[in-house]
């Protein structure tokens, strides 16, 4: 016998169904929901990349904090 849970399969067949009114398209989606979020007005809250960078214990830089250009 499978576990499942009524509230996954729910959130599935709403992603499902709203993916499929973009026949699945990612750049059809991600331009209705950039468009959902202006007209909804809020204010989003963008953390600085500075709050995210550390060095750890060593003095190294922490993955967050490289620059992911091949160099050190």
């Amino acid at each position: 016998m499978t576990w499942s849970d009524p509230i996954v399969e729910e959130v599935r067949r709403v992603r499902d169904a709203y993916a499929a009114r973009f026949n699945y398209d990612l750049r059809a989606i991600y331009r209705d929901l950039k468009e959902q979020e202006k007209r909804s007005g809020a204010t989003l809250c963008r953390t600085p990349i500075e709050t995210a960078t550390a060095s750890n214990d060593k003095g190294q830089r922490t993955h967050a904090d490289q620059d992911h250009s091949g160099t050190k």
